[in-house]
């Protein structure tokens, strides 16, 4: 059974809680304990938070482009979503949780106000940063390119014809893993600062 599947029919016998908006999602969660699922639907998207005693434990993120999980669906929470909260029983939030299990907490809070990092401010939150790769000054098709923050990968794509590839990231520091047709590996060390920008790497 898919892992959507799965909540669809637990989230079938189980009562909402209520509709909030992320910060008050986690606070509520927290004050109560709460063993439960969250769901979120617009723009052609869904989005699940799976908690359990009152901390957000998994994530799922499903669009037309496919489905992410854990740490990479939380990457994709812009901080506007309302979310429902339904109450579920722990063993079966556990159950959706081994599969779309968040390692890195620090994405979904900030301090103790429970704020994603810097949304709505330009200066510390998600952008689209699109890297252009060329060698002498062609531009590479069909180039792997992976970005890792602090030793973890986060997103991982293919550049089109032009050399360019995009990733929707949280501003900050990232090594660039380029793979070229004869499996060579280059890195890169950048910084993405901004909500929209572009940075051409030269192999």
């Amino acid at each position: 059974m898919k892992i959507q599947d799965m909540i669809d029919s637990v989230l079938k016998g189980s009562q909402p809680l209520g509709a909030f908006p992320l910060p008050e999602l986690f606070r509520f969660a927290e004050k109560g304990t709460v063993n439960g699922i969250a769901v979120a639907t617009g723009n052609e998207k869904q989005q699940y938070l799976a908690f359990l005693a009152g901390e957000a434990e998994g994530a799922i993120f499903i669009d037309d482009k496919g489905t992410l999980y854990g740490d990479k669906a939380v990457m994709l929470i812009t901080g506007v979503e309302s979310f429902t909260l339904y109450e579920v029983h722990p063993e079966l939030v556990d159950a959706v949780v081994a599969g779309c299990r968040i390692f890195e907490k620090s994405h979904l809070k900030k301090g103790n106000n429970y704020e994603i990092p810097a949304f709505g401010k330009q200066n510390a939150g998600l952008g689209v940063f699109t890297l252009v790769i060329l060698r002498n000054d062609e531009p590479q098709n069909g180039v792997r390119v992976s970005l890792r923050k602090e030793g973890k990968v986060v997103g991982s794509d293919v550049t089109t014809q032009d050399g360019r590839v995009g990733f929707k990231l949280m501003h900050g520091k990232y090594d660039v893993i380029v793979q070229d047709r004869s499996q060579q590996l280059t890195t890169f060390h950048v910084i993405f600062a901004d909500s929209s920008a572009q940075k051409i790497l030269q192999l």
